[in-house]
């Protein structure tokens, strides 16, 4: 029997997904993101607009982003513009700094990382404008798991992202963390069931109740204390910081947590 005192935390690092995960889909960022993707389908590789939407959702659910997709089947054009036009348009202005999640960051003393599929630019100037940039060890991005090689032998058409494996395993081997000691946040069901295949231990956020692949379920990011107070406890073992953070009055409990 595990002893409960035992010097071995459960858990040594926390990755977090960003979109919709560090912050709510209540944003409106995706939505503008969609809106924006679908523009520049037609507008700069002119696809047929009648089909597109459809095409979108086509690429998406299989390859994981629509880039990914669109590359895979043949279009070419350039990472930056595709990001420039696509991130560099949203409204970034919705995005608020966020006190709550800040000191519940600030207070584990726990590897926190974020990996998402978005560019440097849109990571950083979400968590920017969330006020939480500075709460983490390294953000795992696009430029991280598809680096510009200059080799001719090397096809610019696949692009290495989530929920892929491949993606997972690259994002391991570059933090060099444990798997099985870590706690994933995400708020993509593929995400998630890929990441617990991987070994992580899952949480889909965004949702009231767990799905296949999940260990746990969120609604919020802001409810990470109510459903593990085992994170705080092994923190104040740790005895890494002198002074606590006093926020419990201060998280929303509106939302449910299931694990």
């Amino acid at each position: 029997m595990e002893s409960v005192n035992s010097s071995k935390p459960r858990y040594e690092c926390l990755l977090f997904d960003l979109d919709d995960t560090l912050y709510p889909f209540s944003s409106g960022l995706s939505e503008a993101c969609t809106n924006n993707i679908i523009e520049f389908m037609v507008e700069k590789l002119r696809i047929d607009e009648d089909g597109v939407v459809e095409l979108n959702d086509i690429l998406y659910k299989k390859h994981g982003t629509t880039m990914a997709g669109l590359k895979a089947i043949g279009y070419e054009f350039d990472n930056d513009e595709y990001h420039s036009y696509v991130h560099g348009r949203l409204p970034y202005e919705n995005l608020k700094p966020d006190p709550i999640l800040r000191n519940l960051l600030l207070s584990l003393p726990f590897r926190k990382l974020v990996f998402s599929n978005g560019d440097d630019t849109h990571v950083t100037k979400a968590l920017k404008r969330l006020d939480i940039e500075d709460c983490f060890e390294r953000i795992i991005s696009f430029e991280t798991l598809n680096p510009k090689i200059h080799d001719s032998c090397v096809s610019d058409s696949l692009i290495c992202c989530k929920p892929a494996e491949i993606a997972f395993e690259k994002a391991f081997d570059i933090a060099q963390l444990n798997p099985y000691t870590t706690l994933f946040f995400d708020d993509s069901i593929r995400n998630i069931q890929t990441g617990k295949s991987a070994g992580l231990h899952t949480v889909l956020v965004g949702k009231s109740e767990k799905v296949y692949g999940s260990d746990y379920a969120l609604e919020s990011i802001h409810n990470m204390k109510e459903a593990f107070p085992e994170l705080w406890s092994e923190s104040n073992n740790k005895n890494k910081k002198p002074e606590s953070i006093g926020y419990a009055t201060q998280i929303s409990i509106e939302t449910s947590v299931q694990a």
